[in-house]
């Protein structure tokens, strides 16, 4: 086994890799400096850099976004206030935007669905909303009310466990977030796109209208070419709507009591359209959430829209005895077990998003920044996105060797579920910051040490 520390023959690798790493980390993001420096001043380029890597390093669930702390990071400690107005500086300047990211991201995503096609990979866009909550703040600019994801899991009924909390949802200050990733069947994803909005204030927006805006430009830059992958918060006549208007291919799950229109026209729940039929085929299927392989029946039926009276198969899984059927609604052609097997998994890696707002959250304490500023906070934001999607290009195949050898030397692990795990960016952030405390890259060290 690797030990990192044992003799001076290691030590000079560790170095070696952690230069080769700032590299890697600089040349994934030399396009947007590029674009940056046009309009920049070359220092506070450097502290966009630096910043990036300052968050991969020291930034977790118990460490906030806080500018002060964060500068104290990105100077040695006498220099911690000059760290902290450079990175004001940073996020304040009028002369690049939240924009310059996001087109950083679409060519990425761009370059992410080409070579998903080149390999003959069923290219996924999967979709997912969520909320930044702010539960303590009142003065933010465009904080509005969002339904607490946070008191949804803490008023989930346990086993053992008595007088479970009631009532109605409860809402608390934040903003609304939707997040699109790209990924094929097998693999790791990559972030494509971001959207945050607010219902108050002089920044209102509606969610349809921001959903149809990016549904709209998604369409646009990749027509047919990816399969959009949708949850049941997106089901209704409303989206189907959008979804026949822009003329995308998409998977959405449809909750089993909203209604369908069968083949003899007349208008059903979904769980009665399969009600009474045995499943046609059979297969084991990974499940995400609880780790395990499930028996999973199949069969699918078509069925129409009662809006539009559009062409649509049902795709039914049942997982078995105590869970609940996924009902997936497809205008893909199904013709064979097949081609509704391809649908089902299809959906099962929509997990993957919901692991991606989870670090978002958690690992990089995407809630945490005190910003008032809508500008400033989610250019902060958007940063931070940078660190993750760096962390999720170190899992691809070009990078695995690296990536073992520093999962291996640098945050060893002997438990089962963390060894098997197909993206640990957990142990890939702590692994990676340990290596960089231990060895700054040399043009960190040489940024560190300069207070001019």
């Amino acid at each position: 086994m690797f030990k990192h520390k044992s003799s001076s023959a290691n030590r000079q690798v560790s170095s070696c890799y952690s230069a080769y790493l700032g590299d890697r980390l600089y040349i994934f993001l030399r396009s947007l400096l590029v674009e940056l420096d046009v309009n920049l001043d070359r220092r506070l380029v450097e502290t966009f850099l630096a910043l990036v890597m300052v968050l991969i390093t020291h930034r977790h669930r118990n460490h906030g976004l806080l500018l002060s702390e964060l500068g104290g990071y990105l100077l040695p400690p006498e220099h911690a206030p000059a760290g902290t107005k450079r990175l004001g500086n940073l996020l304040r300047s009028t002369k690049w935007g939240m924009e310059l990211i996001s087109q950083f991201f679409c060519q990425q995503a761009d370059q992410r669905v080409a070579e998903l096609q080149s390999q003959g990979e069923t290219v996924l866009a999967i979709w997912d909303e969520s909320v930044l909550e702010k539960p303590e703040s009142l003065h933010l600019e465009g904080l509005c009310a969002v339904r607490s994801t946070k008191a949804v899991r803490l008023k989930r009924i346990k086993p053992g466990y008595y007088n479970p909390p009631g009532g109605r949802p409860i809402f608390v200050p934040g903003y609304n977030w939707l997040q699109v990733l790209i990924c094929g069947l097998q693999g790791t994803p990559s972030l494509a796109q971001l959207r945050f909005w607010t219902t108050r204030g002089e920044r209102k927006r509606a969610k349809r209208e921001e959903e149809g805006e990016l549904i709209r430009e998604l369409a646009e830059r990749w027509g047919s070419e990816v399969l959009h992958v949708w949850d049941r918060g997106f089901a209704g006549a409303p989206w189907l709507t959008m979804a026949y208007v822009h003329a995308v291919r998409f998977v959405l799950r449809w909750p089993k009591y909203y209604q369908l229109m069968d083949e003899d026209g007349q208008m059903r729940k979904a769980w009665e359209m399969t009600r009474g039929k045995r499943s046609i085929d059979h297969r084991q299927i990974w499940d995400a959430r609880r780790r395990c392989w499930r028996k999973t029946g199949l069969i699918f039926v078509p069925v129409f829209d009662k809006t539009f009276q559009e062409p649509l198969t049902l795709v039914v899984a049942r997982p078995g005895q105590g869970r609940e059927p996924w009902y997936l609604l497809t205008n893909e052609p199904v013709l064979i077990p097949e081609d509704a097997w391809r649908i089902v998994l299809a959906y099962a890696r929509r997990w993957l998003v919901e692991m991606s707002i989870r670090v978002d959250k958690s690992e990089f304490a995407f809630e945490s920044p005190r910003v008032r500023s809508w500008e400033s906070f989610f250019k902060l934001l958007w940063i931070v996105v940078l660190a993750h999607a760096f962390l999720l290009s170190l899992l691809r195949p070009d990078a695995l060797d690296i990536t073992e050898w520093l999962l291996r030397g640098w945050c060893h692990r002997t438990g089962k579920w963390r060894q098997e795990v197909l993206t640990p960016l957990y142990r890939l952030r702590t692994a990676l910051s340990r290596l960089w405390l231990a060895y700054p890259p040399p043009f960190l060290l040489y940024f560190s040490l300069s207070s001019g």
